[in-house]
C-alpha cells in the first residue's frame, strides 16, 4: 500500500489519501488529516486496509497534484554508506579525502541533518543548485520513514541535492553544501506494508534529461547499503528524540561522472521499483 499527501486545487489544503495507479483514495472524508499522526498508529497495516475497503471519494490521479509525503516530520540523511558514494566524496576532497574511507568502515556513520518538513520539495515542483557552486549533482536515495517511536513504518524516494565543490573544498562545509532552499525532495508517496528484506530487493535510478534529451542515467541496487537499517535507525535515535517521527535518508550508489553538474531546467528522475517516480526540475537558487 502507498500513502500519499496531496490537494486538488490550487487553493485546496493538503489531503492525506491512498494511492493506486490511476487514482487517490481521499482519506479526509474519514477524518484523517495529519500523515504524521496516521503514522503513529499502532497496527497501521490493519488500519490502512480498514481505510482501504471503506467507500471514500476517489480521485482521478490527473486531477490532484501529489505532494512531499512529509508534514511535521524533520529529515535527516546518512552519508557514505554505499562504496560508490565513498569513492565520489574521496575524489572530491582536496585535503580530507581520508576522513570517508574511515567513516565507511567506522561503527558511528555520518548522520547530519537535511531539512525542516516546510522546505521539502514534492513531485513536479523544483530542485535547487546553489548560486555559488558549480559543481551540482542529485543523490538518489531511499528514504526510511519512522514514527515517533522510531519504528520503522514505510520507505519513499528522495534526492539529497548536493554542491560537491563546496563539500570537497572543506569537510566543515558540508552544511552549506547539503541545506540549502530546494535541496531535499521526497515522494511520490511512502510504501508501507513492506520490510528491509523486500526494500533491499528494489533497484534505484536516476534520470537526468536537458532539453528532453538524456545526459546521464543509472542504477544500483538498494541491498548494497553497507549498514542494516536498525543500525540507522539506532543511531538517528541516540541522544535524540522526534515527536512527530522522523525521516532519514539513506545515502547514494548513483553518482555522476566528476565532468557533470546539473544545469537550470534539467529534469531529474528517480525511481525505486518498489516505490514510484519522484520528478523535479532544477533551479538556480
Amino acid at each position: 500500500m502507498k500513502l500519499c499527501r496531496f490537494s486538488i486545487g490550487s487553493c485546496a489544503s493538503p489531503r492525506v489519501g491512498l494511492l493506486s495507479t490511476d487514482s487517490v483514495q481521499d482519506l479526509s472524508a474519514a477524518g484523517i488529516t495529519s500523515l504524521a499522526t496516521l503514522l503513529e498508529s499502532t497496527h497501521l497495516t490493519e488500519v490502512l486496509r480498514a481505510l482501504a475497503a471503506t467507500p471514500l471519494p476517489v480521485h482521478p490521479l490527473a486531477s490532484v497534484q501529489l505532494l512531499a509525503p512529509v508534514d511535521q516530520q524533520e529529515v535527516w540523511a546518512a552519508g557514505v554508506t554505499y562504496l560508490r558514494s565513498k569513492k565520489a566524496r574521496m575524489e572530491e576532497s582536496d585535503f580530507s579525502a581520508s576522513a570517508y574511507d574511515r567513516v565507511y568502515e567506522a561503527p558511528r556513520p555520518e548522520i547530519f541533518f537535511k531539512s525542516m518538513p516546510a522546505k521539502v520539495s514534492g513531485p513536479g515542483g523544483i530542485v535547487g543548485i546553489r548560486s555559488d557552486a558549480k559543481w551540482n549533482v542529485p543523490e538518489p536515495e531511499l528514504a526510511l520513514v519512522f514514527n515517533s517511536r522510531m519504528e520503522l513504518v514505510g520507505f519513499t524516494a528522495g534526492n539529497d541535492m548536493s554542491s560537491r565543490d563546496i563539500e570537497g573544498e572543506n569537510l566543515l562545509y558540508l552544511p552549506q553544501a547539503k541545506m540549502y532552499r530546494a535541496s531535499c525532495a521526497l515522494g511520490p508517496c511512502i510504501r508501507v506494508a513492506a520490510d528491509e528484506a523486500e526494500a533491499r530487493s528494489w533497484t534505484i535510478g536516476v534520470q537526468i534529461l536537458r532539453g528532453g534529451a538524456e545526459v546521464f542515467a543509472g542504477e544500483t541496487s538498494i541491498g548494497q547499503i553497507k549498514r542494516s537499517f536498525p543500525e540507522l535507525a539506532g543511531w538517528l535515535g541516540r541522544s535524540q528524540e522526534f515527536p512527530d517521527g522522523a525521516i532519514l535518508l539513506t545515502g547514494t550508489g548513483v553518482v555522476p561522472a566528476n565532468e557533470f553538474t546539473l544545469a537550470q531546467g534539467d529534469v531529474v528522475r528517480i525511481r525505486i521499483s518498489g516505490i514510484g517516480t519522484l520528478e523535479n526540475t532544477v533551479q538556480v537558487v
